[in-house]
């Protein structure tokens, strides 16, 4: 973890003029309450550089219902990164989460989910839960927009099937920690199968910087166009879809 000022350092030295930030998906209510106090007072002090998003518990969803309800009106402006590290998402933790996942669809409200990819090397932070239950929330949530972090740990490979992509109109994969997973292949493949559009640029900051992808990036065979709705544009579309808070 760095604190803003250590962000901002890195933004300013990479060129990088706005940052979304995310809080660590902690197992306790108090931790993430004082953590999203935290992102939302840091988007305060930089407000042209910061975009909050906040944590919730898919274990305790009365106090996420009110900790969405406050952090909304105090500026946040997504919810994630939602990460089940050591144990796997459930049908019941999706079906206990519907009054706020049901809210933020009603808004517009983008909701980063950590994914991985189910094979290769183990590492800190890769979760249990498979793929198709990513794919079932959607399906639960077809409006909610969603960004599957990681590349979604392989999802766009299933939008090739018509009805899968149909489903997932509303899904957005960002490239965090793209370095440590994939070939830089993986922006033409991605780009071919759903669509730049579809494409947000992640870092996962302070593992990698962002200048490693904007070097892969370049050697990427993406036109100029496509490269910068990723790094930013997509993004800012997305926000904008949002609704009134009240």
């Amino acid at each position: 973890m760095v604190g803003a000022e250590e962000l901002i350092a890195s933004m300013d030295k990479s060129g990088v003029d706005q940052s979304v930030i995310c809080g660590f998906p902690w197992s306790q209510p108090d931790f993430c309450s004082f953590h999203n106090a935290y992102l939302i007072a840091c988007a305060s002090r930089y407000p042209s550089r910061l975009i909050p998003f906040v944590s919730l518990l898919f274990s305790n969803p009365d106090w996420s219902a009110k900790e969405l309800e406050r952090t909304l009106k105090e500026g946040a402006m997504g919810v994630g990164e939602i990460a089940f590290y050591l144990d796997e998402m459930t049908a019941q933790d999706m079906d206990s989460m519907k009054p706020a996942l049901s809210r933020m669809e009603e808004r517009g409200i983008p909701f980063l989910l950590h994914t991985n990819e189910a094979i290769g090397h183990s590492y800190p932070g890769k979760g249990r839960t498979p793929l198709e239950r990513f794919y079932e929330l959607i399906l639960s949530f077809p409006n909610l927009p969603v960004i599957l972090a990681h590349w979604g740990g392989g999802l766009p490979f299933y939008e090739l099937m018509p009805e899968v992509a149909k489903v997932m109109a509303n899904v957005y994969y960002d490239t965090a920690a793209s370095p440590f997973l994939y070939s830089k292949k993986i922006y033409a493949v991605a780009r071919e199968i759903v669509g730049a559009e579809k494409i947000l640029f992640g870092t996962d900051f302070p593992l990698i910087s962002p200048g490693r992808y904007f070097k892969e990036l370049e050697e990427s065979s993406l036109s100029k166009e496509d490269r910068e709705k990723i790094l930013g544009l997509n993004f800012l579309r997305l926000i904008e879809r949002r609704g009134p808070f009240a």
